[in-house]
């Protein structure tokens, strides 16, 4: 193990996978999905981390961040966010920006864990060897049938809680959420996203018939800028039913922001986008600071060191895009057992490897040759 382990190369692609069925929530619609990898090599070793994002991402890695990291200490990975920070000063922070820089974090940090030997799991010192994880997917462009079909699949092969989309069709949505009950029975865990689609008056109307079929996360049911409508919502909320959002935090600020508000019973954080593995211990800071639960949003890989590490986490999201990109993708992506899943600490950093032949085909045209 070396103590000196300069920056030999950074290379960010993209990587857009079809999804098998159209897919849409309560405000977008889509039908692939894309993933930007980044690779960083030093003192022999390679790491890898990745973002969902567009394209532009893989592009703002190669010419703003490659440039400032190339001939620096990879160890050092609170220095190397200093410098992607300043890197971005004048084309902004957010998106596409905190996007390039959570996938390059997350390089680092694998890159770390190879360096010294050590799973991502225990650089960070685990508070629990599992973490809870709930199935998500339900889409709003999905049938009735199709939808049960998914959750049922997943309360009977063991996880705790299943999450569905609204946002589309109120009334619908009272229908879907009843068959949704009626198809996993109860004891199993029920949650819904509306992704900002409402007012506050629909999204506390909807919460109230929501409650009937023991909807215990309501993520999103307004804007998540809408911090006055958030709080309101979480006072007048049925009784049982966390109110959810935070998936769309570039930064610290904006957790902090969130939970001074008072807006939310729990935060999520997405360490594809919060700035990798050093914004989610920073949101997972943040949490135990106002003493509020903490979730993962997607990228069930990334997540289960994290979630694992941080004590006030208490689930992670199983999404159905990104399960399935991983596992088509990474040879070590994990699987639930029993409802949870666990890191493999036996495996240097992430513990994933990248299967590049496998992906060859889902090669985004803009991505570096």
């Amino acid at each position: 193990m070396t103590r000196e382990a300069p920056i030999t190369a950074v290379r960010a692609d993209a990587y857009t996978v079809p999804t098998d069925a159209p897919e849409s929530d309560g405000t977008f619609a889509w039908d692939a999905t894309t993933m930007v990898l980044v690779s960083i090599e030093a003192g022999g070793r390679r790491g890898i981390g990745y973002t969902y994002a567009s394209s532009a991402s893989a592009t703002l890695v190669n010419d703003a961040l490659a440039p400032r990291l190339v001939g620096r200490e990879a160890l050092d990975t609170t220095a190397r966010d200093v410098d992607m920070a300043r890197a971005v000063r004048n084309l902004g922070r957010d998106g596409v920006a905190a996007m390039a820089i959570s996938a390059v974090d997350v390089a680092l940090w694998d890159l770390k864990g190879k360096l010294l030997g050590a799973s991502l799991a225990d650089l960070l010192g685990p508070a629990r060897d599992a973490i809870p994880a709930y199935g998500s997917g339900g889409f709003t462009s999905y049938d009735i049938a199709t939808l049960c079909r998914q959750l049922a699949g997943w309360a009977e092969g063991g996880l705790p809680a299943v999450k569905m989309k609204v946002g589309r069709d109120a009334a619908a949505d009272r229908l879907r959420v009843a068959a949704a009950r009626r198809a996993i029975g109860s004891d199993v865990g029920l949650f819904v996203d509306a992704n900002g689609a409402h007012t506050r008056e629909v999204a506390l109307a909807q919460a109230e018939a929501f409650a009937q079929h023991g909807v215990a996360w309501f993520e999103e049911p307004v804007s998540s800028d809408d911090l006055d409508g958030l709080r309101a919502l979480r006072s007048a909320r049925p009784a049982g039913m966390a109110i959810a959002a935070g998936e769309y935090g570039f930064q610290p600020a904006y957790f902090r922001h969130m939970l001074g508000a008072d807006a939310v019973d729990a935060i999520q954080a997405d360490a594809t986008r919060c700035g990798g593995v050093s914004g989610f211990l920073a949101a997972a800071a943040l949490a135990d600071a106002f003493a509020v639960p903490l979730s993962s949003h997607c990228a069930p890989a990334l997540h289960v060191a994290l979630c694992c590490a941080a004590s006030r986490a208490v689930h992670v999201e199983w999404f159905h895009d990104h399960e399935r990109i991983e596992a088509m993708l990474f040879d070590g992506a994990p699987r639930p057992m029993a409802g949870a899943l666990a890191p493999d600490r036996s495996r240097p950093g992430l513990g994933l490897e990248f299967k590049a032949k496998d992906a060859e085909c889902w090669r985004a045209r803009s991505s570096t040759t």
